[in-house]
């Protein structure tokens, strides 16, 4: 493992050792992919002015949110069929969280049962995608209430199905379909087919989608059993408010960019919100978080701002917290570290991570997260 010095060497050992639809549905992003590349280009916007002479050696990369002190000002994004990509990949991702002391967030389209994740990590956070539909609303909100999680986190920018175009050519779909081109891709990567694909079925049966809804929902592959999506362009902020007056826990709204519905937000009692164009995966074009973070926060009030999208670095993780984020997620590159080596792959993938925010502060002549603002910034 010494040979993984920051987290994108995760993403080229993944590359090889995923069938090429798997590892296109983690990479790609829609249509052009414009906002993918935006994600990372934005970083380059800002430069750094450091201090010096500062005396530094006491230094603390810890950080509050939410009533609770985390050990990294980073936790890991929601990722849909993680447990397809790398065996038992949701126990992994969250068993990683818990061992470090920073948050992982299960996503809706995960192929593990809630329960057995919450069982794993009970502080680990829930993420939903709605339909505008108060019955089916109501009832995954009141799953999720008795599994005993306590933040619960609406993504609110998947309305309308993504031209995942990219995802078509590779030959991935979900439910996943075999053809000859799949089954080509299968059989010239036997070490994911024995040791994750296989090992699966052998041990835990054919994964589904196990969150959706209040009740099991699809397998991950079959000839002609769809997923079932529901009304979700019928998602309003009447059923944020319903979400809101029925979750007793924190509520976190997930997908925004305009200040404008981050102030709504607000308005609605939400807990925080998490900036963010989907990695992508969305509409194409939306532009970085990064962009709209300054607005967002002056609109917010005391509601914490969090951000993700790109964040691939220590330095790119300080400039978020310099222009005002309270925390930043990161999804691709912990997945990337999961099919490489399962939670051990994840953890030195978080070991790297605060390392580098640990040396950063540093440099930047700061002890503590606090001390970060935007005078450590200058624009190019």
């Amino acid at each position: 493992m010494s040979r993984y010095l920051c987290l994108d060497d995760f993403e080229a050992a993944a590359k090889s050792r995923l069938p090429h639809p798997l590892f296109t549905y983690i990479s790609s992003a829609a249509e052009t992919s414009s906002s993918l590349r935006d994600n990372r280009d934005v970083f380059g916007k800002w430069g750094f002015v450091p201090r010096v002479l500062r005396g530094v050696s006491g230094r603390s990369i810890s950080c509050d949110l939410l009533g609770k002190t985390y050990d990294a000002p980073f936790g890991i994004a929601p990722m849909g069929i993680s447990a397809l990509m790398a065996y038992d990949g949701d126990h992994a991702l969250t068993r990683a969280a818990a061992s470090h002391n920073i948050p992982m967030v299960l996503s809706g389209s995960s192929l593990t049962p809630m329960e057995a994740v919450h069982e794993a990590n009970p502080d680990s956070w829930f993420q939903a995608y709605l339909p505008g539909e108060d019955d089916k609303i109501l009832a995954l909100v009141d799953r999720v209430k008795r599994t005993g999680f306590k933040t619960l986190v609406l993504t609110v920018d998947t309305a309308v199905l993504a031209n995942r175009e990219n995802n078509l050519r590779a030959g991935f779909s979900t439910p996943l379909r075999l053809t000859p081109k799949t089954l080509w891709q299968f059989a010239t990567h036997p070490r994911w087919v024995l040791g994750t694909f296989a090992r699966t079925l052998m041990t835990k049966g054919m994964p589904h989608f196990e969150n959706s809804y209040a009740t099991r929902g699809a397998p991950i592959m079959a000839r002609n059993v769809m997923r079932d999506f529901g009304r979700k362009d019928h998602l309003n902020w009447d059923h944020l408010r319903l979400i809101r007056d029925h979750w007793q826990g924190k509520l976190i709204v997930k997908g925004v960019l305009a200040a404008a519905d981050v102030r709504e937000v607000a308005k609605v009692g939400c807990d925080a919100v998490v900036l963010s164009n989907h990695g992508g995966r969305q509409l194409d074009g939306a532009v970085s978080p990064m962009r709209v973070l300054p607005n967002a926060v002056s609109v917010a009030g005391n509601m914490p701002v969090m951000v993700d999208g790109g964040f691939r670095r220590g330095t790119d993780i300080l400039k978020a917290l310099a222009l005002g984020a309270a925390f930043v997620f990161v999804g691709r590159p912990f997945l990337y570290a999961a099919v490489v080596d399962g939670e051990r792959g994840v953890s030195q993938a978080v070991e790297i991570l605060k390392s580098e925010l640990h040396r950063d502060l540093g440099l930047l002549g700061k002890t503590t997260l606090s001390e970060i603002e935007a005078d450590i910034l200058m624009t190019h």
